[in-house]
């Protein structure tokens, strides 16, 4: 496919997914009950799908295809760039989060704390637009993300708000087309593959920009200071790599775990030698101390104490198959029932897998403390994504912006991301809902095989490369 193809094909997906969104998107109310059923038998419901469905098999369709693309950097950009224009004046699409970020922005205006009481404790003005389940939870963000939802919010106006968050959203990418080439080039990747695979992934159009999530915020930050930290790099550098890092933790706590790895990047790697823990300590802790001091200035300067580090633990009444954990549980509840018991394992499930998050990112750390610090960071994001009680399809973004600055393959990453982008509907809801326990059996033995694969992987060696 040629290049022009590649790009307009794009084009064309991203118009009939921006369509949907007028059609059929996140509305200021809440429909009830949707479903790919209900949403054929109403008005333009024949229509809104085929849209739906012909807009993201485009994008997804482009961004395979243009991997083998041979383009220059500038033409990866404005591809990107005109993939995006058609989502940037429409409603809120496949996701109400917009709506939970200004109702949490409102709530810090009027000087409650967001991470430790629920939007209904205002109640925010706007607080029928957001989700149920989201209503009388702490948000899991970061002080950042909690200040810039603060000044969105600042307004008084939910429409000037919704339209801040996405001009973080088209800033963050901006910022991508900028730190990822200095990070590929510091790494020595491709910079064009990296940058391909970042800003024209259909994450980027239909989540990050149409959806107005603060993970592409997140990344951009995180891959700054890494692109800092990578390299033989100066103490001060570290330390502004640290704190740039802590940044990307201040808007979403989750990437925390990539801090560890960061401060394998900045030290070459952990050796068992005096000199090699000396110059881990010294390197890594500068790290770890930019990081640490960014945290501790935006937590006191934000008013907002140290409690949104321990807000991550609300998961709400959501519960989804598409995480593993939870659909382990589901599965355990239907066997279950069919014997006539009932009972509610998914919270002990949920509390089993948290425990098993910690011993696997330790083990991965480990296995990669000789190795690339950015590969066992990406894996360290799927673990999360792995073991958390609710996943999203734009969680995989993590991996595949860390990923994509080394020499992995990612195949099976890149075959995820394209079946994730069918599994919401233009408004948020879940395309699968009414198939919820039959998935989740099926993700129950996806969870069993991974975690058989998992094991046999880690007592291989790790491969040697860590970007000098």
């Amino acid at each position: 496919m040629t290049p022009a193809k590649v790009r307009w094909l794009g084009f064309f997906g991203a118009v009939c997914v921006a369509a949907d969104a007028v059609l059929f998107g996140a509305p200021t109310w809440i429909r009830r009950d949707v479903s790919v059923l209900s949403i054929l038998r109403g008005p333009n419901g024949v229509l809104i799908m085929l849209l739906w469905i012909a807009g993201l098999t485009a994008l997804c369709a482009a961004w395979w295809y243009g991997r083998r693309l041979t383009v220059t950097s500038r033409w990866i950009v404005a591809t990107a760039a005109l993939w995006i224009v058609p989502l940037l004046v429409v409603p809120p699409l496949a996701s109400r989060d917009m709506y939970a970020y200004a109702c949490q922005g409102a709530l810090f205006d009027a000087g409650f704390n967001p991470s430790e009481v629920g939007v209904a404790a205002q109640p925010c003005p706007w607080i029928d637009s957001v989700s149920v389940v989201w209503r009388d939870t702490p948000t899991p963000y970061g002080p950042l993300w909690i200040l810039l939802t603060g000044l969105a919010a600042s307004f008084g106006s939910q429409a000037v708000a919704l339209g801040i968050f996405r001009l973080y959203a088209v800033l963050a990418v901006a910022a991508l087309a900028v730190v990822v080439p200095a990070l590929a080039r510091r790494t020595g990747v491709p910079v064009e593959r990296a940058l391909w695979l970042v800003l024209c992934c259909p994450l980027v159009p239909v989540h990050f920009v149409g959806g107005g999530h603060n993970d592409a915020l997140t990344i951009a930050l995180l891959l700054a200071g890494l692109a800092l930290i990578a390299g033989r790099r100066p103490t001060r550098l570290l330390i502004a790599g640290g704190a740039l890092v802590g940044a990307a933790i201040a808007v979403k706590t989750t990437v925390g775990v990539v801090l560890p790895f960061a401060a394998l990047l900045a030290a070459g790697g952990l050796d068992l030698t005096r000199e090699g823990l000396l110059r881990f300590l010294r390197r890594g802790g500068a790290v770890v101390g930019g990081a640490a001091a960014a945290l501790v200035a935006l937590s006191v300067v934000s008013g907002l104490g140290f409690g949104w580090a321990v807000a991550l633990s609300g998961a709400g009444e959501s519960r989804s198959w598409t995480s593993p954990p939870t659909a382990v549980g589901i599965a355990a509840n239907a066997v279950a029932k069919w014997f006539g018991v009932t009972l509610d394992v998914v919270p002990a499930v949920r509390a089993v897998a948290l425990i098993l998050l910690l011993v696997t990112l330790v083990a991965i750390w480990w296995h990669f403390r000789r190795g690339d610090p950015l590969h066992g960071a990406g894996l360290a994001c799927l673990a999360v994504i792995f073991f958390a009680p609710i996943t999203q399809p734009w969680y995989l973004f993590w991996t595949l912006a860390l990923f994509a600055v080394t020499t992995v393959r990612m195949r099976r990453l890149e075959v995820t991301i394209i079946a994730s982008m069918f599994l919401i509907l233009p408004d948020g809801d879940g395309a699968w809902k009414p198939l919820q326990v039959p998935f989740a059996f099926l993700v129950t033995g996806l969870a069993g095989w991974i975690a058989w694969r998992s094991v046999r992987w880690l007592r291989r060696p790790a491969p040697v490369g860590v970007p000098s």
